[in-house]
């Protein structure tokens, strides 16, 4: 199932995408239920908003791919590593990815997003999945010269529209069939898929549950795999995985 959160004339809603067409819902499904209006709306007819606003924070997991496949052969164990972004870096399909006048290094990077369903702390790894409300795509921002000037992620990772998300929220997605491709311009910059992943995602929801508890709409960003990509003002960054759908930022000079 694929959860859409839209703007049409003066109110944002949900809705279940039915072929080209959105099954309005009463509510949040996340707290309200598939519960629905009885109206429909062609999906041309609407504006897709983030499908989901983190209640308190967007939890990026670093490191999360190995370079290449000697050095998974290697088999180098390490703890799940992560950085935190404000809610207020997420922006929604659409919107611009704003280049701030401190910086003159934007990386971006598409990930895969795992969007939280349900309060969850000490989740054991086993249960994790359990935890998981659904999938989205996730482009995760970052000015790269800041980076290497503080040596720290924090002003680097937290401008807002830092941290595009959607167009859907897939509740059905098998992450270990994931196959990622980020374009700047129609011109790829970024390949991958599941098999290089250090850790399961259930890993992942299990580590971080266990530093802080991870609150309903919470978003865990599950790493990049492949290369990051330079944008400039004037560019278009488009991030696809097969079975969620395309997520396509403009981006502009603030």
């Amino acid at each position: 199932m694929k959860v859409a959160r839209f703007s049409h004339g003066d109110i944002i809603a949900f809705g279940i995408i039915d072929d080209d067409e959105l099954v309005v819902l009463k509510g949040d499904p996340m707290f309200a239920g598939y519960d629905p209006t009885g109206e429909r709306i062609g999906l041309r007819e609407v504006k897709l908003l983030a499908p989901v606003i983190p209640r308190s924070k967007v939890v990026g997991m670093a490191h999360s791919f190995y370079a290449n496949r000697e050095e998974q052969a290697a088999g180098e164990q390490r703890e799940p590593r992560f950085f935190l972004k404000p809610n207020t870096a997420v922006v929604g399909p659409g919107d611009p990815i704003v280049l701030p006048a401190q910086s003159r290094d934007v990386r971006v990077e598409g990930e895969l997003a795992v969007v939280i369903g349900k309060i969850t702390r000490n989740v054991s790894v086993e249960d994790a999945e359990d935890a998981i409300f659904g999938y989205t795509i996730a482009n995760d921002v970052t000015a790269r010269d800041l980076y290497e000037r503080d040596e720290d992620l924090t002003r680097a990772k937290s401008f807002d529209s830092f941290c595009p998300l959607g167009p859907v929220i897939d509740t059905e997605f098998d992450w270990t069939g994931l196959s990622l491709h980020g374009r700047i311009n129609d011109e790829p910059f970024q390949s991958g898929d599941a098999a290089l992943l250090r850790h399961t995602i259930a890993e992942m929801v299990s580590f971080v549950s266990g530093v802080f508890t991870l609150l309903p709409g919470d978003v865990i960003l599950t790493g990049a795999p492949g290369a990051s990509g330079a944008v400039v003002d004037g560019d278009t960054v488009q991030v696809e995985i097969a079975g969620i759908g395309v997520l396509s930022n403009p981006v502009r000079r603030a």
